[in-house]
């Protein structure tokens, strides 16, 4: 069973799940009754928030902030002025995170916080457009877009930041349920009746003993947010963010991750110094307990007196607030950290200390999963500097260390439970020799760690890809599905732009895949180009409510869109092929 338990750790360890349990991104829909491929996507100017944050005489600063699961391209940034006669130096842009596409080539983006420096030479007050453009991680590109920011003259203030906040109920909840999985390791469950018996004094169940219970947990995870809003203040005044690009910062950040990990494993303990620890146990002890004062001043000093168990993961939890620039998402998530922390006390505040599952063994498997838990974060804080393959190297080395943990090569006799324990350890270790194939083979993505197979160039795909219409206005648009439902022909519309990098995967990996070829016959298929973005197309993006391509979207025989088996964003051939299937069904082809 713990080694059951370990495992399920093993998936939030990997860089595609790591960053979940610290995922900052709001949820969004589209409008649409569903989407088949399961994918949110936030409007862009959610997505990419701009705000101005400084305007003097010497220069303007702006900062994007990229929502988590989205990136701004180098190369799109533009800057005018009206009127156009006001000059503006060459802004000062630093340097993003470097991104090889097979069809873009290399390429820089940036993740999270950016600041831009504009020098500034005229101090006449004028309009500034800002020209950018970004992806979501999911594979939807965004057109190009274009912000008006008014830009004051002598003795004119700055218009105000635009508020940003970089959390959600989701991650809220995250941090809660980290909170009272840190509750379950061996230096802190056991101290549970301990504490309960100084700050409650016996006073269990009733108003009183939550109120007890409450007036210790809410301080203690007060002080917590506190230190988040410090950390957040504090990444957002270095702006850690988008320094964290390069392989000299990213490095020592990794490594401490790497240190806290074997922190969790139990190569050393991180605590206090010896002093201030002392210092602070003896004003504990003369605390008073059972009243609600005393219970207040408890709860603040256990925040700082953080055991062994929790230091590690708390820090690296520090590190990536600082990194994220947001105080006030850094003291949401770190005071639900606190009150996850607290949450079993308030149980046993409540009568239910019965309910809490007792000291054992397998509070080290949650030690040394949370360890697991570590190293995948570190992986995937190198992954943005290091090439696809040694990142995806580097998860098949981590999976392979938790395949051996369960014991897939100790074939001797176990007990049922250490079977399956091992037969997952198995699965693992294959896992594992895929991502290491899949790394010497070029590949850079965990989940499809395996190289895709290659479309076959015969002579029907060739001339499946001749019969796509490409148009690019609305008038023509329209033209084509009044014709199509003329003839009582279903449609597949492609939405495409040459600068949408999912869009060329979608057009060679997934459209001319020999599954999804086959099945295309009988549709009339039309590809809308949004390459030039200009007023008209944009408008209709809006009209069938899309953010942007690539999108995949089926019309039946008589013009009515099937909403509920839309594609928008990246897809796979296997998965785009069901659909398929899915909708030749509904269509009687």
């Amino acid at each position: 069973m713990r080694r059951l338990f370990f495992l399920l750790f093993l998936l939030l360890a990997s860089p595609a799940f790591a960053t979940g349990l610290l995922d900052n991104r709001p949820s969004a829909t589209l409008g649409a009754a569903s989407l088949a491929n399961n994918a949110d996507f936030l409007p862009v100017h959610e997505a990419f928030k701009l705000s101005l944050v400084q305007a003097d005489a010497q220069s303007i600063k702006l900062r994007f902030v990229a929502t988590e699961g989205y990136y701004l391209y180098r190369h799109r940034f533009q800057f005018h002025t009206e009127p156009a006669d006001i000059a503006l130096g060459a802004p000062n842009i630093p340097k993003g995170e470097a991104k090889h596409d097979e069809f873009f080539g290399d390429v820089e983006v940036y993740h999270g916080v950016l600041d831009i420096e504009l020098p500034r030479t005229d101090p006449r007050a004028f309009t500034l457009l800002v020209g950018y453009q970004g992806c979501a991680d999911k594979g939807l590109c965004y057109p190009p877009e274009t912000a008006r920011l008014s830009i004051d003259g002598p003795g004119g203030a700055a218009a105000p930041a635009s508020s940003e906040h970089g959390w959600s109920w989701k991650s809220l909840l995250l941090f809660f349920l980290a909170g009272v999985g840190l509750t379950f390791t061996p230096c802190v469950l056991p101290m549970l009746p301990i504490l309960s018996g100084v700050v409650l004094r016996g006073q269990v169940g009733g108003l009183r003993g939550l109120a007890l219970s409450l007036a210790y947990v809410l301080p203690m995870a007060a002080s917590f947010a506190a230190l988040g809003a410090l950390m957040g203040l504090f990444g957002a005044g270095l702006n850690l963010q988008a320094r964290l690009q390069s392989a000299w910062v990213l490095g020592p950040f990794a490594l401490f991750f790497v240190v806290f990990a074997l922190a969790m494993f139990g190569l050393f303990e991180l605590k206090l110094p010896q002093a201030l620890s002392t210092r602070l146990d003896s004003v504990a002890s003369r605390t008073k307990g059972g009243s609600l004062l005393g219970a207040a001043v408890l709860g603040v000093l256990s925040s700082l007196l953080v055991s062994p168990c929790v230091s590690a993961p708390l820090a690296g939890a520090l590190l990536y607030i600082s990194a994220s620039g947001d105080a006030v998402g850094g003291a949401l998530k770190l005071f639900a950290l606190g009150l996850g922390m607290g949450a079993p006390l308030l149980l046993i505040a409540t009568g239910g200390a019965a309910w809490l599952p007792k000291s054992g063994p397998w509070l080290n498997t949650v030690k040394n999963a949370i360890g697991v838990l570590l190293l995948g974060l570190a992986i995937g804080l190198l992954s943005r500097v290091l090439p696809g393959p040694v990142t995806l190297l580097l998860v098949g080395f981590l999976a392979a260390g938790v395949a051996l943990f369960l014991g897939a090569l100790e074939f001797v006799v176990k007990a049922p439970r250490q079977r399956l324990a091992q037969l997952l350890g198995l699965g693992l270790l294959v896992y594992a020799l895929a991502c290491w194939y899949g790394a010497l083979s070029g590949q850079g993505d965990p989940l499809r760690p395996l190289p895709a197979a290659a479309p076959s160039a015969t002579s029907s795909t060739v001339a499946q890809a001749d019969a796509w219409q490409t148009i690019t206005t609305p008038a023509a648009l329209d033209a084509a599905l009044a014709e199509a439902k003329v003839a009582g022909q279903p449609v597949l519309l492609d939405w495409y732009a040459d600068w949408c990098i999912s869009c060329k995967v979608i057009e060679h990996e997934v459209l001319n895949a020999p599954q999804v070829h086959a099945q295309l016959a009988g549709l009339k298929l039309l590809r809308f180009d949004i390459t030039e973005s200009n007023a008209q197309q944009r408008k209709l993006l809006d009209r069938y409510q899309l953010f942007g391509p690539p999108a995949l979207l089926f019309f039946a025989a008589n013009g009515s869109e099937i909403t509920a088996d839309r594609v928008v964003g990246e897809i796979n051939a296997g998965e785009f092929a069901q659909i398929l299937a899915r909708v030749r069904g509904k269509l009687g082809l």
